[in-house]
């Protein structure tokens, strides 16, 4: 399958071929239909990629201060082959996903195969998510309104937390493609809206939702503006979904507030505000956090545990099926977002397009083809010779940090035969697959277990699957290293000396 991804290292976007990734107990495999380009996200990581260090320094100064911490315990060479490895690897882009359920992890209830649905999946022909990160698609839905779904639960989440009531007056600062999705929200709370950018074309397109607008570039004044829209009286609240190093935008936001007005942040901006303009009229200044509550949470995401609905009624996953019902209701238009569309193989023209103004939604389409068979194998020894078998042929089960920073080099070094490299997504793995020399790049472990053709396994992956892995490879027959811990509990460990004893192994 393809896919798309940034390398920060070398600047580039590529569209690459990867083995389909796994289906995790609590997740389900979606073969994609559309995808959204997020145009704000997803530009800044791209020329966050193609700037020099010194430039991706001063984007990130928390991340120079991580380093600086690194280099007082480890040392300059250890920081440096650190911060190397770090940027060498490359991360998916997107995250606006619509397609058809082709497998259920064993834990899954709530999904079938056929499905259809969105997801906060990347830009490929497949993707795994967890099943908290998806939602079905009602049957009046198009794929590429859906794919819609993910950006707009930003923008209802922003909405959310600042609580609008029939009849306020809000405004929106920053009219792109999540300030126009979340005008439609506020709109339909049944609020007034004002609207505040530097394009007129993005205002003119508010204006057809029914919001009035203020176009900064022709020198009109934004605070004087939200003053007149309100009567002088202030406005209830303002939602900043603007991407600007300016602080700006805040100071507007807190001018243009009533005595206890609301501020939300969604977009990124400045830090700089003063605490007399929020604090002379007790304004509330909160930041979103992406789609709502669950997010980061490792329980939520990846191990499928919803929070109550009696206590949290609004999660992520509940914000995007709100979402996909204003859709089907015809609330909420996504059509008069759509700047482009190509075709998924043309992804990399399609990325040449965002960084003009014109850019707004840009639909990746994708050709589904639900009878083609699911390839988690790839190999990635085209082109040149494989190596010759020895007295080892090794299998890597994880391609993390201490992977590719330790391991990976130093089998590298020696004369042992790389057979297959394996990773849950399957991006890693190929990756440092390609860059040590191995033959094959997997995302099924078991398969890599079960090959004949290898007979010692190394496991990297995370502590809590160690003893799962090694009994497994223990049961076929297979020489095994294992990363510490070997279990993380009684339990596991009688599991591992049980498979060795069973194993005659040594």
């Amino acid at each position: 399958m393809k896919k798309i991804i940034q390398n920060f290292k070398t600047g580039e976007t590529s569209l690459v071929e990867l083995p389909a990734p796994a289906c995790s107990e609590y997740s389900v495999l979606i073969e994609t239909k559309a995808t959204l380009i997020s145009i704000g996200t997803e530009r800044m990581l791209i020329e966050f990629g193609k700037g020099n260090l010194i430039e991706k320094a001063r984007q990130q100064p928390d991340k120079v201060k991580q380093v600086l911490q690194k280099v007082k315990t480890d040392g300059v060479a250890a920081t440096v082959t650190s911060v190397q490895s770090k940027l060498d690897q490359p991360i998916a882009l997107g995250y606006c996903n619509a397609g058809i359920v082709r497998e259920v992890g064993a834990a899954v209830t709530d999904f079938a195969v056929g499905d259809r649905v969105v997801s906060n999946g990347g830009h490929a022909e497949f993707v795994s998510v967890a099943t908290n990160l998806c939602a079905k698609i009602p049957d009046n839905v198009s794929d590429e309104e859906a794919c819609f779904t993910v950006a707009a639960a930003i923008g209802l989440q922003g909405v959310r937390l600042a609580e609008p009531t029939l009849g306020e007056q809000f405004v929106v600062i920053g009219l792109g493609l999540i300030g126009l999705l979340t005008t439609q929200l506020l709109l339909a709370n049944g609020c007034e809206v004002l609207g505040v950018d530097f394009d007129q074309s993005k205002c003119d397109i508010a204006q057809r939702f029914g919001a009035k607008t203020v176009c900064a570039a022709d020198g009109s004044n934004p605070v004087s503006a939200a003053k007149q829209f309100s009567d002088h009286k202030g406005v209830d609240g303002v939602i900043i979904t603007a991407s600007t190093k300016s602080s700006e935008p805040l100071s507007h936001a807190a001018n243009m507030c009533r005595q206890r007005g609301r501020v939300v942040l969604i977009g990124v901006i400045g830090n700089e505000w003063s605490r007399a303009d929020f604090y002379e009229k007790e304004i509330s200044l909160q930041v979103s956090c992406s789609y709502g509550p669950g997010r980061y949470d490792l329980a939520y995401e990846e191990l499928g545990q919803d929070y109550p609905r009696g206590f949290v009624r609004w999660t992520e996953q509940r914000n995007f099926e709100a979402i996909l019902q204003l859709m089907s209701s015809q609330s909420i238009d996504t059509a008069a977002l759509i700047s482009h569309r190509y075709d998924f193989e043309q992804a990399l023209e399609a990325y040449d397009q965002i960084s003009g103004p014109e850019a707004l939604g840009v639909v990746l389409q994708y050709t589904a083809n639900t009878n083609e068979p699911i390839n988690r194998v790839l190999d990635i020894a085209a082109g040149r010779p494989t190596a010759s078998v020895g007295a080892a042929s090794v299998g890597v089960i994880g391609a993390g940090n201490f992977s590719s920073q330790v391991l990976l080099p130093a089998l590298a070094s020696t004369k042992a035969r790389l057979h297959t490299l394996a990773s849950e997504e399957g991006l890693s793995s190929t990756h440092h697959g390609r860059k040590h020399g191995f033959e094959y790049t997997t995302t099924d472990k078991n398969a890599l277990i079960s090959n004949p053709g290898i007979n010692t396994v190394f496991i990297t992956t995370r502590h809590g699957n160690h003893a799962e892995l090694v009994s497994s490879a223990l049961a076929a027959g297979k020489n095994v290293f294992v990363e510490k811990p070997l279990a993380i509990n009684q339990q596991q460990l009688d599991q591992v000396r049980a498979a060795l004893d069973a194993s005659n192994n040594e």
